[in-house]
């Protein structure tokens, strides 16, 4: 049986951030990633957002590691030479109810540290974007967008020139947790025992898990899939932030995001699917963007409007039921030494990811 200090399942921009933090602190890492080509899960199907940590509940974990995270990917970015772009993004209220919903917003921003909000009123907010219509608006400065494959090969990168390995191809079919270490058995009969594993499957990290021969089934949540669907616009956007509605049950409402190119993308709307495959886009979702667009766009026309690309929500926690944080859990949890499960990992994922390598790190208890 062949022998490696550290396995991360997952070589998406989370498992990859693990892997990395990993290795700089001396260890030996191996990625193993059952598609043939990293990132090519949720990390390749979201929106590119580097959020600030607006919306999230105080004293969540998703609000204390994405306002962390924002930092470190920032100066991540300078220093590796990863394409970013600090646009800032205008959450916008219509009427009186979303005003008093903006307030709350802000009011919880602040708490969660996010302490650069501006807010705006309606001609204030004309004068940054001439076809925006809102009644007021918050900016938010700290938020921007990444070019998140690039990230994903310097982290990569930083992995292996600190002697980690990601090795593609490889699904695995069975674990076996013990006092004497991790035993892994992959699809192809490849055997392996580790001493850290950890569980970054995304949307597949519930059912990986339930393959832990071992680990209490108590301890493994209920996986569900909040497709989310983007339509993109056809010619340039005449807008130069992001522009966010108040949010909605389950995601952040249709919004309008920019790649660095300037192409303009809407979505992701909010689709329950019992599948973590179902990945096509229906066209006459369309029919619904244009609406909800048009009550900050109204300038929007009609069949400009394509269908794109969908991604899926790796959710613990369904229909009609409240949000849950990122679920991280070490061994002081499921008890088993070595051993730490990401589970839950939506938005925002992206931005939190190096904040979540080291929150693994303190689980494990290594320090860089």
């Amino acid at each position: 049986m062949d022998k490696a200090d550290c396995v991360v399942v997952g070589a998406g921009v989370v498992g990859l951030a693990v892997a990395q933090a990993l290795a700089l602190s001396g260890r030996e890492v191996l990625v193993l990633e059952a598609a043939d080509a990293i990132g090519t899960g949720n990390s390749s199907r979201n929106s590119e957002v580097i959020h600030a940590g607006i919306y999230y509940a105080t004293s969540s974990l998703k609000a204390r590691l994405c306002v962390t995270g924002n930092k470190m990917l920032y100066a991540y970015c300078d220093a590796m030479g990863v394409a970013y772009e600090r646009c800032g993004k205008l959450i916008v209220a219509s009427g009186p109810e979303q005003v008093m919903q903006l307030k709350r917003i802000a009011d919880k921003a602040y708490r969660n540290g996010v302490t650069d909000l501006v807010p705006l009123d309606r001609n204030e907010a004309f004068r940054l974007e001439p076809q925006l219509i809102c009644d007021e608006a918050l900016l938010s400065p700290s938020t921007g967008i990444v070019d998140s494959h690039a990230l994903m090969l310097a982290l990569q990168a930083d992995l292996e020139n600190a002697g980690g390995s990601v090795v593609l191809r490889c699904a695995l079919n069975q674990v076996k947790l013990s006092q004497n270490g991790i035993e892994l058995v992959a699809d192809d009969g490849t055997q392996l025992r580790c001493n850290l594993l950890v569980n970054a499957a995304g949307l597949q990290a519930p059912a990986l898990a339930r393959k832990f021969f071992g680990l209490a089934q108590e301890h493994v949540p209920q996986a569900y899939y909040a497709k989310g669907n983007y339509f993109s616009l056809a010619g340039r956007a005449p807008f130069s932030h992001l522009i966010y509605p108040v949010p909605e049950a389950s995601g952040l409402g249709v919004h309008l995001t920019l790649d660095l190119g300037g192409q303009a993308r809407f979505g992701p709307d909010v689709q329950w699917v019992t599948s973590s495959d179902d990945l096509c886009v229906d066209p006459a979702r369309g029919d619904a963007f244009y609406s909800e667009v048009r009550k900050y766009w109204p300038g929007l026309k009609d069949g400009a409007l394509v269908p794109d690309y969908a991604g899926i929500r790796p959710k613990i926690s369904g229909p009609n039921e409240p949000v849950r944080d990122f679920l991280i859990q070490g061994p002081k949890v499921h008890g088993h030494c070595g051993l730490v499960n990401l589970f839950g990992i939506e938005s925002p994922g992206l931005t939190s990811a190096l904040a979540i390598a080291q929150e693994v790190l303190g689980l494990l208890s290594i320090h860089k």
